[in-house]
C-alpha cells in the first residue's frame, strides 16, 4: 500500500532502491545501446544532476524517486527493474520482528 500525501490527498511518490552499485558501474561501461557513458554524460541524458549519479555510485545515496529511476534506466537503455528495486518490495523482504503475545 502506498503512503498518501495528506496535504494533496494523493499517493506519495514511489521510491526505488539501487539494486547494485557494481551493476550501475557495469551498465555505464556498456549501456543497452552498446556505448559507455561517464557520470556527467549519464546525468545529461537522464536530465538529472550529476551529483545524483555520483552519490549512487559511492553509496552515499541508496535510492531515488520513481521519475529519477525511470530517467536513469531510460538513459542507460535498460528496464527499470534491472537496476532498481521498488522500496516497498525491498522493505517487505526484510524480516519483521514477531509479536510476543502473553496469555
Amino acid at each position: 500500500m502506498h503512503e498518501v500525501d495528506v496535504t494533496q490527498n494523493r499517493p506519495a511518490p514511489l521510491r526505488y532502491k539501487l539494486a547494485s552499485i557494481q551493476l550501475l558501474e557495469l551498465l555505464m561501461k556498456r549501456t543497452g545501446r552498446g556505448d559507455a557513458v561517464s557520470i556527467r554524460q549519464l546525468a545529461e541524458r537522464a536530465d538529472i544532476p550529476h551529483g545524483t549519479i555520483g552519490n549512487l555510485l559511492t553509496g552515499e545515496q541508496g535510492g531515488v524517486l520513481a521519475d529519477t529511476a525511470h530517467a536513469i534506466t531510460a538513459a542507460l537503455g535498460v528496464d527499470l527493474l534491472v537496476l532498481f528495486i521498488p522500496l516497498e518490495r525491498a522493505e517487505a523482504a526484510l524480516p519483521r520482528p514477531r509479536l510476543q503475545v502473553s496469555a
